[in-house]
């Protein structure tokens, strides 16, 4: 940033400028144990630093199969199901198998692939590039619009949560004749979010500001704090499923690089689009209560970005669709059928 921006801005952006550049130091105790443990508080359940050895898990009437990409990676997906194309994307840091109690019922209606976005699961988690561009989200929404091709789906919809709703969001952008209707869960605009931080973002996402810090710093405390982290139950097929490959140190790092995306050539992307709306029917579900409902109208922020908007809050908290299945099942079949 230049002198002359420097000038050019008001108090409002200098004070937000200031916070992005500290957030980190206030958050810096961050655990893996919060950040890989989703629904299912995975590294909380077992504190054991290597991954278990074996393969995904697999969810009932679901063929896995590999794909290479033109972006010079293999993204790991399932298919299953038949009637028109629909793919699921997940958060972080989870893989396809949280949609292992939805997928098998939409698939009575829907042809449905669920992949690993790259970098989580059995999907390719290559090093990032210094400007990180090989984790931004133009580049992971090429990645799945490549896996639908391959599939033989030039047009399709798409359920993304967390990370994969910000997938599926640049995805409806760069790509508006692919994507005929978009499910969002969980999320408000990346470039919002960044433009008007305050404290109480910074308090409930402060991993937000943790991974960005430079590799390997968020990289090695993240792996010394899950080889350090209490024993607990046994874990599930699920929590063992989510460590498997996102809890060693390449999956970490991808993981804190889909962050680092998120805060630089994301933004840039995000400014350049800011005319743009999305032209497909949208339905943004976010958690009854939680962060992004407290903090945010929801609903008012994405009407902004989109032409035709619907949207609710929902019960089963942030990774809704293992919280209540049933619920999101029900709320997915409605849209998606009309």
């Amino acid at each position: 940033m230049t002198d002359e921006t420097t000038k050019r801005e008001g108090p409002a952006s200098r004070d937000r400028r200031n916070v992005l550049r500290t957030a980190s130091t206030l958050v810096a105790g961050a655990t893996l144990a919060q950040a890989l443990g989703g629904a299912a508080n995975a590294q909380q359940a077992a504190g054991a630093a290597a991954a278990p050895a074996g393969t995904a898990p697999l969810i009932p009437g679901f063929t896995p199969t590999d794909i290479h990409t033109s972006g010079g990676v293999t993204i790991h997906a399932v298919k299953g199901g038949s009637g028109p194309p629909l793919l699921l994307l997940h958060g972080a840091p989870l893989t396809h198998y949280t949609w292992r109690d939805v997928a098998p019922r939409l698939a009575e209606d829907f042809t449905v692939v669920a992949a690993d976005l790259r970098g989580y699961g059995d999907s390719s988690q290559p090093q990032g590039l210094p400007d990180h561009s090989n984790y931004s989200k133009r580049t992971m929404a090429q990645d799945q619009v490549d896996v639908m091709s391959h599939f033989g789906f030039a047009k399709f919809a798409v359920v993304g949560q967390d990370r994969g709703g910000r997938v599926a969001h640049r995805m409806a952008l760069d790509h508006p004749d692919a994507v005929t209707k978009a499910v969002f869960i969980d999320i408000v605009p990346t470039y919002y979010l960044y433009t008007h931080v305050t404290i109480d973002f910074v308090q409930s996402y402060f991993h937000w500001f943790n991974y960005l810090r430079p590799t390997p710093g968020p990289e090695n405390e993240l792996l010394a704090q899950q080889r350090n982290a209490p024993s607990g139950p046994q874990p599930s097929p699920a929590q063992l499923e989510y460590r498997r490959r996102n809890g060693t140190s390449e999956g970490v790092h991808a993981m804190c690089e889909d962050y680092r995306a998120g805060a630089s050539v994301d933004l840039q992307h995000d400014a350049a689009d800011l005319a743009k709306k999305i032209r497909c029917p949208l339905n943004v579900l976010w958690a009854d209560g939680g962060a992004m409902d407290k903090i945010y109208d929801v609903l008012a922020i994405w009407r902004e970005r989109a032409r035709n908007v619907v949207g609710k809050g929902m019960p089963g908290g942030h990774n809704m669709q293992e919280g209540a299945p049933n619920e999101v099942l029900a709320e997915l079949q409605r849209f998606l059928r009309a």
